[in-house]
């Protein structure tokens, strides 16, 4: 499992993980290793084999959300041929092929109640069943899972077997998400902007422009890391300029004015007319913390034309044109704000 991304952060949480799963990583028991999506579960996944004894044997992946359930059982135990339809030949399973080695179970919470059977059978026993057949096969195989579902609320609900959690949570490694991890955003933009500078031939890495680094410390990064990753090298790939600081940046990209919207349902509409689609702005920011209405404002404004700068490559005259604005009335609010010719 050959992965572009590296461990890097320097919050006192992450590390904390980090190092929980390096003492996991010499023990034969298995590991569940429970995150939000994009903060690095197949990571830690390739750290626990790597730093155990097992690491010149196979690391096997199947994520079990990527496969219908009637083929669950087949991949993870094999199957005989004619054992069901198209199974024409013999096939061994991942827990054959992870044998001697460690098997990673992704998105362990989508598993069947009768995948969640043999599996918990292969756990105890140290065996596994081929569908079609009544032979046994013994295996040695450490289990890594992940998920970023709550098991034990799925357990107590009687969508999870209890005794498979149990089985399986020998030590639990709970990632953070990005936006607990104090300082690690800029660490991380840095890494991967400097890598797309890299990746484009720039002569050399401008950094960021301030206004770009409080937005991204101030977004919630929902997508954590891989999120940040992605939009730190769009931002980088879009900003042409590399003898300036980026001043741009786009966390959503499919933000645009010409975004299709949909159709109204038609109960939405009464006798027959079709209803308008209505727009709701959410707000920014936190209203009831306002206590300065002109100085709420002002930094209102200042954001936005910031962004548009940005945006806009730091050309006035279109910038004042997206914003509705004349050249004049631009460099009026400009000078207002304090902001240069590069913000």
């Amino acid at each position: 499992m050959d992965r572009e991304t590296q461990f890097l952060g320097q919050s006192g949480a992450f590390l904390d993980a980090v190092e929980r799963a390096s003492r996991a990583a010499p023990m034969r028991r298995p590991v569940l290793v429970i995150g939000e999506r994009g903060t690095g579960k197949e990571l830690i996944a390739e750290r626990l084999h790597r730093l155990s004894s097992r690491w010149t044997e196979p690391l096997v992946t199947m994520n079990c959300a990527a496969l219908p359930e009637t083929l669950i059982e087949a991949e993870l135990f094999g199957h005989e041929a004619g054992a069901f339809t198209g199974a024409t030949r013999a096939r061994t399973g991942r827990f054959e092929e992870a044998d001697k080695g460690t098997l990673f179970l992704d998105e362990l919470g989508t598993l069947s109640m009768g995948a969640q059977e043999r599996l918990l059978r292969a756990v105890e026993y140290g065996e596994v069943t081929r569908i079609g057949s009544n032979k046994p096969v013994r295996v040695d195989v450490r289990i890594v899972a992940a998920t970023n579902e709550d098991l034990p609320k799925m357990a107590e609900q009687g969508r999870f077997r209890a005794d498979l959690l149990d089985r399986l949570s020998f030590e639990v490694i709970t990632l953070p998400p990005l936006r607990v991890r104090e300082g690690d955003v800029a660490v991380l933009a840095e890494y991967f902007g400097r890598r797309m500078a890299a990746e484009l031939q720039w002569d050399a890495w401008p950094g960021f422009a301030p206004s770009v680094q409080k937005a991204m410390e101030d977004y919630l990064w929902p997508g954590n890391v891989r999120e940040l990753r992605n939009v730190v090298e769009r931002a980088v790939y879009r900003w042409d300029d590399g003898t300036q600081p980026v001043g741009h940046v786009q966390f959503d990209p499919f933000e645009s004015p010409w975004k299709p919207v949909g159709m109204p349902r038609a109960e939405a509409a009464g006798d027959g007319e079709a209803a308008a689609p209505v727009r709701v702005a959410a707000p920014t920011a936190d209203l009831d913390g306002v206590s300065d209405l002109r100085a709420a404002v002002d930094a209102h404004e200042r954001a936005i034309i910031e962004h548009h700068l940005g945006r806009n490559r730091y050309n006035q005259r279109q910038t004042a044109k997206a914003l509705g604005l004349t050249y004049d009335q631009l460099r009026h609010c400009m000078k207002k704000h304090g902001l240069g010719e590069r913000g």
